[in-house]
């Protein structure tokens, strides 16, 4: 099977993926770090700058009847549930007029969402996936149960990508939506790394890229190569892997990650937006940084207990694996969708902009404590979460 197959039942198999098993904590007791494991601070600084851009809108067009906050890839609701606790205290004239969507294929990460999220029960909905049609939006969530088929807790499956995750490239993903149904703020954070990706590896000698793919022998995983045929969709011919001049100085077995459905779903969720913003915070390169030569073997990584793993195919469903996201490729996306680009900066950057707003003397952040001093340089320093993490924001 291709990469991204393997990946796809390892992180997101109904019952034995890593992220359908019980929930797993995050932070210092969990297999990872995030920024909503520095406490409140992060959400309420997300939900600060949603409501800056929501008042916008209602500026421009005061009668907007609903106002949307869409997150894609909720984990176990706690970013909802601190975004929604400040909107509570801080705008909740505004609250009163927003709903809160998560789209959510899993029914049992939506169980622990609801559990999160249960004081805030009438402000959220859930979705399967990005709607298909004005008949498919909103839903109601007690109807909505996924199929016994995997069902992956990012939105994955639902409007065309089931074919990319399976090894293959939707022609034409951009006929999965027909109406732009939100006017507000689309956002993940940490998703897209998520998403299962197809490896390629450099054949030398052959000059030609093959596809490293998964086999079983015995009782282990192991990897091997398939070719790959000079047309295959992965192999876009404006990409850079297809210049001539880099290739004949790429080593033999030097590796990269495609994840085309990424791309998919960011182009999708940027077809849903009739009005507003689309932002993801995640870990990432551009173009310029995705071939260097200190990467030979692609991003892809395993973690568990806060260690790396180099055995990609060790212990599947007992570790996580994450790849870096090719932030150029999702750029594109969006803007072939017909979105504008506003940003593509580090986490500190935006932050610290969100905070310098935040500060105003009209602007109702709330108490400023040394707590948040502290959780704020967590957030920001430029060696740890401040840059590791890039954040793209795109605009219709």
């Amino acid at each position: 099977m291709s990469s991204a197959r393997f990946m796809e039942l390892a992180l997101y198999h109904a019952a034995f993926g890593y992220y359908e098993r019980a929930p797993r904590p995050i932070g210092r007791r969990g297999d990872f770090f995030t920024s909503v494991s520095v406490g409140p601070l992060f959400g309420g600084l997300l939900a600060f700058q949603c409501s800056e851009w929501l008042a916008e809108l209602e500026a421009q067009k005061p009668r907007l009847e609903t106002l949307h906050l869409v997150e894609a890839g909720a984990h176990d609701g706690q970013l909802a549930a601190d975004i929604l606790g400040w909107l509570q205290r801080h705008r909740p004239a505004l609250l009163e007029r927003i709903e809160y969507l998560i789209i959510e294929p899993s029914a049992r990460r939506r169980a622990w969402q609801e559990e999160t999220l249960r004081n805030f029960a009438p402000r959220v909905r859930w979705l399967e996936a990005l709607p298909k049609s004005p008949a498919s939006q909103l839903e109601a969530a007690p109807g909505c149960h996924p199929s016994p088929a995997l069902r992956a807790p990012s939105p994955l499956v639902g409007q065309g990508e089931t074919d990319e995750v399976r090894g293959e490239v939707s022609a034409n993903p951009q006929s999965a939506i027909h109406d732009p149904q939100f006017t507000g703020v689309i956002f993940s954070n940490e998703l897209l790394d998520a998403f299962p990706v197809h490896r390629l590896g450099w054949d030398a000698k052959n000059r030609a890229w093959f596809e490293w793919a998964v086999e079983s022998r015995g009782d282990a995983f192991e990897w091997t190569r398939l070719p790959l045929v000079p047309d295959s969709p992965l192999l876009k011919p404006q990409s850079a892997i297809c210049n001539p001049q880099l290739q004949a100085v790429l080593p033999d077995g030097y590796t990269i990650e495609l994840c085309p459905a990424a791309e998919t779903w960011w182009r999708n969720a940027a077809l849903s937006l009739a009005r507003g913003w689309l932002l993801a915070i995640d870990y990432g390169l551009t173009d310029d940084d995705w071939l260097r030569p200190e990467r030979p073997h692609g991003t892809l990584r395993a973690y568990r207990d806060h260690h790396a793993n180099s055995d990609l195919l060790a212990n599947p469903g007992e570790q996580d694996l994450t790849a870096h996201v090719n932030f150029s490729a999702i750029q594109r996306a969006g803007e072939s969708a017909g979105m504008r680009t506003l940003a593509f900066e580090p986490q500190f950057r935006f932050l610290t902009r969100a905070l310098d707003a935040a500060r105003r003397p009209a602007a109702n952040f709330g108490e400023w404590t040394t707590e948040q001093t502290s959780r704020f340089a967590t957030l920001t320093h430029p060696d740890h979460l401040g840059g590791v993490f890039r954040v793209l924001t795109q605009e219709r």
